[in-house]
This record gives structure tokens, sequence and C-alpha cells, in this order.
């Protein structure tokens, strides 16, 4: 990433759980991934070739169709804690990445987040663990092109041990990494323990 992303706190959305919290539904949580969908796992039937990285150029519209996300982007900064700010919970369907950072498409890595649920029920990234290597993802830029990313990973980590470094490292190609909440879920602890993460890289531009 063109990055200062050293130091950051967890750059995620809100992790209470409303939705959960308030029905008392602690058994009804987000998928989570697979084992099989980790790193370590190794490589799946997905390519490893990469496409060449774009001119810079704002996000606009998010698409995932294998969990029928398709959210409209907006811009987040830092907060006070240097942590990434979180998109409005109002609004179930929407989408937010790291203006200050790499432009999704472009060389780097672009960093997308969106809540899981608010207190009206799931959110845009609820089915984010669901994912698997070789999904896509799609991202409608203000240039007009469509920039398809594949996703290499889909892990993840309790917000003890979130691997900042890896997630936000510097790429030299152009990759994405869209975040959430998730993992463990405890109404005592306060919501959420974890993050759900999956990783992507750029194969093709419409």
């Amino acid at each position: 990433m063109s990055n200062s992303s050293k130091g950051w706190g967890i750059a995620v959305a809100a992790c209470a759980g409303l939705w959960l919290i308030q029905n008392g539904s602690g058994d009804v949580t987000p998928p989570v991934p697979s084992a099989a969908q980790a790193f370590a796992a190794g490589p799946s039937v997905h390519t490893d070739a990469a496409a060449d990285p774009l001119p810079p150029s704002a996000p606009l519209r998010l698409r995932i169709p294998e969990i029928d996300v398709d959210a409209p982007v907006t811009g987040l900064g830092l907060d006070a804690a240097g942590a990434l700010e979180v998109p409005p919970a109002a609004d179930r369907n929407l989408a937010g990445w790291y203006e200050d950072g790499t432009r999704p498409g472009a060389e780097g890595t672009a960093i997308v987040a969106g809540h899981v649920d608010n207190d009206r029920g799931p959110a845009v990234f609820y089915a984010l663990g669901a994912l698997k290597k070789g999904h896509r993802i799609e991202v409608l830029r203000q240039d007009g092109r469509t920039a398809v990313f594949t996703i290499d990973a889909v892990e993840v980590y309790d917000k003890e041990h979130f691997p900042d470094a890896k997630v936000y490292g510097e790429a030299d190609r152009a990759e994405i990494r869209v975040i959430t909440c998730g993992g463990g879920f405890s109404k005592k602890a306060g919501g959420y323990q974890g993050n759900v993460v999956a990783f992507g890289h750029l194969i093709g531009v419409r």
C-alpha cells in the first residue's frame, strides 16, 4: 500500500453484533471460513496469474456475486486512534474503502470494510465467511472500468492477534482485502471476538 498502514489499530467495522444481542440470537451467527480456505491449506483451483495494475481511480460499487453483494462504496478515513472509520451503520448495504490508501485495481493493497449486521439484521458482509478461493470480487470504478479480483484466501482472526502486516502490508501487484467482524460471538464480552478477511488479487478488467 502507498500506505501508512503500520501502527493502525484493527481496521474493521463495529463488532457489537447488535442484531444478535437484541434478539438473543447468539446461536445464529455469520458463516466462518473453513480451514480449507486459509493460506495454510495451500492453493485452490483458481489462477495465480495477475493482471497489470490499473491507474488509480476511486471505487463506486462493489459486487461479490457468490454471496449476493452489490453495494455502493463510500470513502473512509482514520479515527483519532488511527483505526479505520466505519460506514454508517444505518445503511445495511454499504461498503467503505480507505480513501487515503490504494484505489482498488491500482498497484498496492486496497482496503474495504463493512458491517456484518446492525440492529435490524444482517448487513453487507454478513456472508463474507462463506466465500471460497477462486470466487470473484468486482469493483466498479469512477473511470468506468470494473476491476475483477480472485479470492486467494479467506481467514478469521481473533481481535487480540490480528495480523496487521499480513492484511495491510504493501504489494507489488493490485490486491484487495475485504474485512468484517466475525469469529466467535459473546454477548457477555460485547459482541464478535474477531474478524473475517478475504484476500484477493486482480485478474482482469472489464
